[in-house]
């Protein structure tokens, strides 16, 4: 039997067991209203299918944990379908679906050092790092006095994701990227 904890307990990144299903915890939420009983409001991506799901435990609940392992690796490539990675302990390729891991999959250049998740032996997702430095292929010139206002435009990246950068970022520049917001940094020197 998996490891029970208190629902109290939850915590971002978190892997737990729901309905069968292993999921991992993105944000929650205690809440504690006026009336009635306090509960926890969790958002949590279903690891297998890499649907967002929000559950809602009541605060006396106990959640299973799920079972996993976490193996650093290197992305290698995609063949369209799937994204593969080296196992950076076995030295094997190991294969995700690209609908698993479609967020990820936006910050990924070939040599990106990820950790990737096992679920009973198969490979479910992967960790990018925090924060990726990606070349800037396309986005609008920027025109005088823009800068004064602080707004921003969107730059598509050398992976394909598309962020928001200040109006002073051109095509060609690297800028740093939060892989957990999508989020752009700075510009890099």
């Amino acid at each position: 039997m998996a490891d029970r904890i208190d629902i109290n307990r939850i915590s971002k990144d978190m892997f737990i067991q729901h309905k069968g299903e292993p999921y991992r915890v993105l944000d929650y939420d205690h809440v504690k209203p006026g009336k009635g009983q306090a509960f926890v409001r969790v958002k949590a991506k279903n690891m297998l299918t890499g649907n967002v799901i929000e559950i809602t435990f009541k605060a006396s609940d106990a959640i299973e944990l799920a079972d996993f392992e976490q193996v650093f690796g290197e992305y290698s490539y995609s063949d369209g379908e799937h994204l593969h990675f080296l196992n950076s302990q076995t030295y094997e390729m190991v294969s995700i679906p690209r609908s698993q891991i479609e967020e990820e999959a936006k910050f990924l250049k070939e040599g990106s050092q990820v950790v990737i998740f096992f679920y009973k032996g198969q490979p479910v997702g992967v960790e990018p790092p925090k924060h990726v430095e990606l070349k800037v292929v396309e986005t609008e010139p920027a025109f005088k006095g823009d800068t004064a206002s602080g707004g921003t435009k969107p730059a598509t990246l050398e992976t394909g994701a598309v962020v928001q950068v200040p109006f002073f970022v051109e095509e060609g520049d690297l800028v740093k990227v939060d892989t957990r917001t999508g989020t752009y940094v700075e510009r890099v020197k």
